[in-house]
């Protein structure tokens, strides 16, 4: 990839987190880690802490367009990652402008759910990520239940279910899936399913877990592909990303821990 002048830069397209610990906060906050210049368009404002998700209004899809193409219009992008979309017309017109723009390397985070089990993206939106957002991506990034939703079938539970899942979604059109596999019973393994065939990435289980580690997979993955990156180093170096960002996670609130994603390296200390 030829270098921008400024630098590599990259676009998340995603809700507002109050928290600060996962949407379109923890994507900037992790373009900004790994060198990589953040700009967002944000599609929805959410009243969440460590607790939960309280209260979401969604942007109009119109204003939602009109900031992609803003900053595509003119910054560009050398990555482009969505997050929660809501609701099948922000959707829509998500895909609408990605299409127009024909950014590189777009990264599809499904978001349907929040870890607290709230709703972020309606059945109508789920059928328009299926048929107009996932076929325009370089790599989709479900976890084990977004799997299943976008594979449309019951249950993803282990290795043999998730890579079916991600066989089926690969069928819908992106270039590639990754299926994180941090809510696996056993050790957390990821699997990137490409049409060349399955890579499984390995890691170990990091303290308690923590709120927006998918978010910041993906925005991780997004930041190493703009960088230039090829797809296979960076998994693993988006994969590292967390792991190290977990073993510095801190509880702020009274609930989830939340990842550090601050600028400096953080400890490498293992969570007792």
């Amino acid at each position: 990839m030829k270098a921008r002048r400024g630098g590599p830069r990259a676009l998340s397209i995603a809700g507002s987190d109050s928290s600060g610990g996962a949407g379109v906060q923890a994507d900037v906050a992790t373009f900004a880690a790994l060198g990589v210049f953040a700009t967002c368009a944000v599609t929805a404002v959410t009243a969440q802490n460590s607790l939960g998700v309280h209260a979401v209004g969604a942007v109009e899809p119109r204003l939602v367009r009109a900031q992609i193409d803003a900053v595509l219009g003119d910054l560009g992008a050398d990555a482009v990652k969505t997050g929660m979309l809501c609701s099948r017309e922000i959707v829509a017109a998500v895909a609408a402008a990605i299409d127009r723009s024909q950014p590189p390397n777009l990264v599809v985070d499904p978001v349907v759910r929040s870890t607290s089990g709230a709703r972020l993206l309606d059945r109508g939106g789920v059928r328009a990520l299926r048929d107009l957002l996932v076929p325009l991506a370089r790599v989709v990034t479900p976890n084990l239940a977004e799997a299943a939703v976008l594979a449309n079938i019951e249950e993803v539970h282990d290795l043999s279910t998730a890579e079916e899942a991600g066989r089926r979604i690969l069928r819908l059109g992106p270039q590639s899936v990754v299926v994180t596999g941090g809510h696996l019973a056993t050790d957390p393994v990821d699997l990137l399913v490409e049409r060349a065939g399955v890579r499984r990435y390995r890691g170990r289980r990091i303290g308690p877990g923590a709120h927006g580690t998918g978010c910041v997979f993906s925005a991780a993955l997004a930041a190493y592909l703009a960088r230039g990156t090829e797809l296979d180093e960076a998994v693993r170096a988006a994969k590292r990303f967390v792991e190290d960002r977990l073993r510095a996670a801190a509880r702020l609130g009274r609930g989830r821990y939340h990842l550090d994603l601050r600028f400096s390296a953080p400890s490498r200390r293992r969570r007792p």
